[in-house]
């Protein structure tokens, strides 16, 4: 314990050191915690030996979650020692959680300091006045993550609720005027542009505060500096700061010829600056991303980057992961975005709910166009408006100001029988917070049904439907007349095909295409079945610009602690990549072989190596013009386009009794792309 404390201690004075020339320091704060499972014990003369020391991000479902429904729900206490030094009275401190799960109590020297709702949002206290100067001081959270009627999400059905500070903390430390941190834990800044000829006007309003006695004169500047750190624009404007409530700054700033944010292939960020300056010195300073783009979805056409029709090729994603739960490392939320970025997807819907600051910057330096949604999912209870609410403003406010994002979803799959019902309300009370908030964007509600004119979707910019043709309904193909009948009966709607997909154990395989499953209860869930099942309705969706965008469920497989299906308890096998991110099914090379335009050929069926009939047919999924296979050192021959050019099909071929090497080539500027694998015909 004396070790953290000085460490702590040495921080915060290396820290310090620099602090006049940006008036704010942002100390990390993750270590040096306990952690015990349940409630404090009360009784102050019984020892209290179940403590354990944990670094964070924690969660204590990291294991259980994942083996089944009788995980742990409930509350979870942290504890943590941390002096401040005398040298920081008159500053102002703030302890910023990036994310706990689910309802957290934050005390400070057993003095309550607030509560928050939710997992997925960060949120920000003042502890100035609490804290001992000079001394040692005691930080208690309590966490809780039973589910519960008046926080979203109300059940564990669709995923499950960890409990945990499962994201980083960190202590920061302003003077006392600065640009504010408690404004639902947002920047304190927004950037709103408007793109011109050669020509962008960018406007920042900033929150700032005064905790003097009296007004202050300051300059409030904003400055904008490109990749190199050339500045390219800034304003300096007087401000007579009140101390009482919230002064409002706003500046307008041209940007001539800029330099446009343009997705994957350049996903550009400028530097925007808003500091606080009084007497010649920094005050306070916010530095945020901006990113110059224009986003359009237009109804049967597409969408469209700068003017320029984009391919939406798009993934979702859980922010968990094998034997992790959701208490994930930067470097592992990375590994998650490069995955993504290899099977060649351009967008992502983010599901169910927030994710990690970290996770939506990366997006805006990758160049991925992101979709960001509240948990308001499956069900709901009648009691959790005004947390929906709340849920939605942190989302916006404190995400505001990243280019990557273009639209906010308000719910997936809840659902009202009139437009005056609670769930239709309480969507249009959403839309319009979403809409006062940040007119910018697009908003969208999801339907898990086939049909344009549901009560509960049809007060957002765009309607999202999730389709699982022969997964949960009907058959593979009739995702094609489901479309065709959209496209004629709705043409000016804008629609989006936000899930589909089938699950897929890479341990489970047939050698011709079975159908007959139960996808709700049963045990059975081959690999081949996915795989044809994105085979099939990929092609049919990218012949279809109707469907502005369409999102696959799901990129990797992750926790349902309510589910034994498919042969795994407590997962969900729609995933490309296995949940512990070390497979990647057939149906992730379908879709590198469509969406990635880097040179491969890959067999399909390779786990599914145990054939018991000589004539088989091979799949092979390539972006290369010409493919030959070679069977053992037969000659080689060529196949047939199956549903459309990058499925190649190779009818009836021979296998010899006991392994047999299969061998696909492509050629590409003559370079030889090639693909082995070993089927043992028994």
């Amino acid at each position: 314990m004396k070790k953290s404390l000085l460490i702590s201690l040495l921080s915060v004075l290396l820290f310090l050191q620099g602090y006049g020339q940006t008036g704010r320091t942002v100390l990390p704060f993750n270590d040096g915690w306990t952690f015990r499972k349940g409630p404090l014990i009360a009784d102050k003369n019984q020892s209290d030996t179940s403590w354990q020391s944990v670094t964070l991000p924690h969660t204590w479902n990291n294991k259980d979650m994942q083996e089944g429904k009788n995980f742990y729900a409930g509350e979870g206490c942290y504890q943590k020692q941390f002096p401040v030094a005398a040298s920081l009275k008159g500053k102002r401190l703030f302890l910023r959680f990036d994310g706990v799960g689910s309802v957290a109590n934050l005390y400070i020297n057993n003095r309550f300091i607030g509560e928050h709702k939710g997992s997925y949002a960060a949120f920000c206290f003042e502890i100035t006045h609490v804290v001992k100067y000079g001394e040692e001081n005691t930080i208690v959270v309590k966490a809780n993550n039973k589910a519960r009627e008046d926080v979203l999400p109300v059940n564990n059905f669709l995923f499950g609720i960890f409990g945990g500070i499962y994201r980083p903390v960190n202590l920061l430390i302003t003077n006392d005027i600065n640009i504010t941190t408690t404004d639902y834990a947002s920047p304190g800044i927004y950037i709103t542009q408007e793109l011109g000829n050669k020509k962008a006007q960018v406007g920042v309003t900033a929150k700032i505060e005064n905790k003097r006695l009296h007004y202050t004169n300051v300059q409030v500047q904003t400055e904008i500096k490109d990749h190199q750190g050339k500045r390219v624009a800034i304003s300096v404007k007087d401000a007579s700061l009140s101390p009482q409530g919230i002064n409002i700054v706003h500046q307008e700033l041209p940007v001539n010829n800029p330099h446009l944010w343009n997705g994957l292939k350049d996903p550009y960020l400028y530097a925007l600056t808003t500091s606080i300056i009084a007497g010649g010195k920094v005050l306070d300073a916010v530095t945020q991303p901006l990113g110059l783009r224009r986003i359009e979805v237009q109804a049967g056409k597409g969408c469209f980057l700068n003017g320029i029709a984009y391919p939406m090729h798009g993934v979702t994603r859980h922010q968990e992961w094998q034997d992790y739960g959701n208490a994930l490392s930067n470097a592992q939320h990375k590994t998650d975005l490069d995955l993504i970025r290899e099977i060649g997807a351009t967008t992502i819907r983010f599901a169910h709910y927030q994710q990690s600051e970290y996770l939506y910057s990366q997006c805006d330096s990758m160049g991925f166009l992101i979709w960001a949604e509240i948990p308001f999912v499956n069900n709901f209870s009648g009691k959790e408006s005004e947390n929906a609410q709340q849920q939605l403003t942190e989302l916006i406010r404190q995400n505001f100001n990243h280019p990557a994002i273009y639209v906010w979803g308000m719910h997936n799959e809840v659902y009202a029988k009139t437009p005056d019902d609670y769930v239709s309300v309480l969507t249009r009370q959403l839309n319009d917070i979403a809409k006062t908030n940040d007119p910018g964007r697009y908003t969208v509600a999801v339907s898990g049904y086939g049909e344009m004119n549901r009560p509960a979707n049809l007060a957002t910019d765009i309607q999202g439907m999730n389709r699982y043709f022969g997964w949960y309904e009907g058959k593979i193909g009739d995702i094609e007349g489901w479309v065709k009948g959209l496209e004629k009966d709705y043409p000016d709607y804008r629609l989006m095909l936000t899930e589909y997909g089938a699950d897929g154990n890479i341990h489970q395989h047939t050698d011709s295409l079975v159908t007959d499953f139960d996808p709700v209860s049963g045990q059975f869930f081959p690999e081949t079945y996915q795989t044809a099942t994105h085979v099939q309705q990929w092609a049919v969706i990218e012949k279809h610009p109707y469907i502005t965008a369409s999102y696959l469920w799901n990129m990797f497989e992750f926790a349902v602690p309510m589910w034994n299906r498919g042969g795994v308890n407590a997962r969900n096998l729609k995933g490309l990549i296995t949940y512990d991110r070390q497979e990647k099914k057939d149906a992730f090379y379908w879709y590198k072989a469509n969406w990635n335009p880097a040179p491969m050929v890959y067999i399909a069926e390779r786990r599914n190596n145990i054939r018991h009939q000589a004539h088989v047919k091979v799949e092979v999924f390539s972006n290369l013009e010409l493919v030959t296979l070679q069977v053992n050192n037969n000659a080689p021959v060529t196949g047939h386009r199956g549903a459309n050019k990058r499925d190649i099909i190779f009818d009836d071929i021979t296998l010899q009794p006991g392994n047999n090497t299969i061998t696909a080539t492509g050629i590409y500027n003559g370079k030889a792309y090639t693909d082995t694998i070993t089927w043992t015909f028994n």
